[in-house]
């Protein structure tokens, strides 16, 4: 999984923390959790702890997108075969799949195939009725790959609004705010096109607290937020949104367009969302893996949040903690975490939240290596899809030993182009895309 792995374990700690993170991406994937959830006997299907009778519809259609969606769609043909009638989902990640067609966009920057692709989603959607069974694969990155620009936008404004409030520092909720009042299928707008069909959404969570109405903008699932919300956002991060956006969350905020419907909505009523993974579906395999090569597992929280550097010092603080005074866990241990942190753009440089995290941490243990102390700590940051940020890579692994003189490392830092300065200390990790997306992982091991 981990390109030029024998390169980077080049200590115990080091290939203890890449088993942590190989286990936790594995678990995630949708081959396991589809596997986990899913059955079938005869005509009934099982999904969680409902069931269907497939003898009650007329067709299984399946639906979606994100960077998980293919391989989603590829673990339901694996377990329903020829029952699956037809289906598409856009995503970046495309595998071979018998039934479901597979359209590629692109992430985190939606794109013209992006368009392409969910045109189709929504006409398969339109095109549903009482007798079908809409099995939809909603993953993370759907935001981006499942993109249907809404009233006069164009996909360059689109794309201008996301890059601006990427780069802003702006959560996932407030940005997917944005994004869900300039579409015509998220914030619950895919299922009032599928209705009156009986849906069931399969849910591989990237967000926080799993929020039904933030995981790729909420296609399925009712919305709270308001085109006032979507404004206030742009005002609060200082966005200058092209004209188009900007007209139109104002029409809708003076009531002149649609607002995303609400949890009394009728087209809710043959919904259901079901999570079938998520950050705490990676942590508990991490923390296994820790486990059996003999080290105390400590899960700090799938839900961390906040500035990547922030999020950095407090982590090393409690390995720190740890070393020194056998709290909370005595070493050796692993400290994990989930969640998803953010970097608030000031440079023109490249990388990521997790090679941020990363580099603060390394600067960190330099620091300590500086008095003479042995740190004895070791850190993997990993964005679970294989993509971190906008760059080739999934985080960084490092150690005591990485940064060898602070001023090169908060260059870096300073200019949000840790992306070269771990590539030239060997700290970059890569995967490729890795077929889920649940948040990132962290992993600490302290010697």
């Amino acid at each position: 999984m981990i390109e030029d792995r024998d390169r980077l374990a080049s200590s115990e700690a080091r290939e203890v923390a890449l088993a942590c993170v190989e286990a936790g991406i594995e678990a995630g994937h949708p081959r396991t959790v589809v596997r986990e959830a899913i059955s079938l006997e005869g005509d009934s299907l099982r999904i969680a702890d409902a069931a269907y009778d497939l003898s009650d519809y007329d067709e299984v259609v399946v639906l979606g997108g994100g960077n998980a969606a293919a391989h989603v769609a590829a673990a339901l043909e694996a377990v329903l075969g020829d029952r699956i009638d037809n289906g598409v989902v856009v995503t970046d990640d495309p595998v071979e799949t018998a039934r479901v067609t597979v359209r590629r966009g692109d992430h985190p920057v939606p794109s013209e195939r992006g368009v392409e692709g969910t045109r189709e989603v929504l006409a398969a959607a339109d095109a549903a009725d009482a007798g079908t069974l809409v099995l939809a694969a909603i993953t993370g990155g759907g935001s981006a790959l499942m993109v249907a620009p809404a009233g006069d936008v164009s996909l360059a404004d689109l794309q201008a609004t996301t890059d601006a409030l990427l780069a802003s520092g702006a959560d996932i909720g407030e940005i997917n705010a944005v994004r869900k009042h300039l579409s015509a299928l998220k914030g619950g707008r895919l299922a009032r096109r599928a209705a009156p069909a009986t849906v069931v959404s399969l849910v591989l969570s990237d967000v926080v607290g799993n929020d039904l109405s933030v995981i790729a903008s909420g296609p399925l699932a009712p919305d709270a937020s308001t085109f006032d919300e979507a404004l206030a956002v742009l005002e609060r991060y200082e966005i200058d949104a092209p004209d188009t956006v900007t007209n139109h969350l104002e029409r809708g905020a003076a009531g002149e367009v649609a607002e995303t419907p609400g949890p009394a909505d009728s087209a809710f009523e043959t919904v259901s969302n079901r999570v079938i993974a998520d950050g705490m579906t990676v942590l508990e395999a991490a923390r296994e893996a820790a486990l059996e090569r003999g080290y105390e597992p400590l899960v700090l929280s799938s839900r961390v949040r906040g500035e990547a550097r922030a999020a950095a010092t407090t982590h090393v603080a409690i390995a720190e903690e740890i070393r020194a005074t056998e709290t909370p866990v005595s070493p050796p241990a692993v400290v994990l975490s989930g969640g998803e942190t953010t970097v608030t753009v000031r440079g023109d440089g490249t990388g990521g939240p997790n090679q941020e995290f990363a580099t603060s941490a390394a600067l960190e243990l330099d620091t300590g290596a500086e008095t003479g102390l042995e740190t004895g700590i070791t850190a993997a940051a990993v964005d679970t899809d294989g993509i971190d940020g906008a760059t080739d890579v999934a985080g960084a692994l490092i150690d005591g030993t990485t940064v060898g003189g602070p001023d090169a490392a908060r260059a870096a830092l300073a200019d949000n182009d840790v992306y070269p300065y771990l590539e030239s200390r060997d700290g970059l990790v890569r995967t490729g895309p890795t077929g889920t997306n649940l948040n990132d992982l962290r992993v600490l091991v302290v010697r």
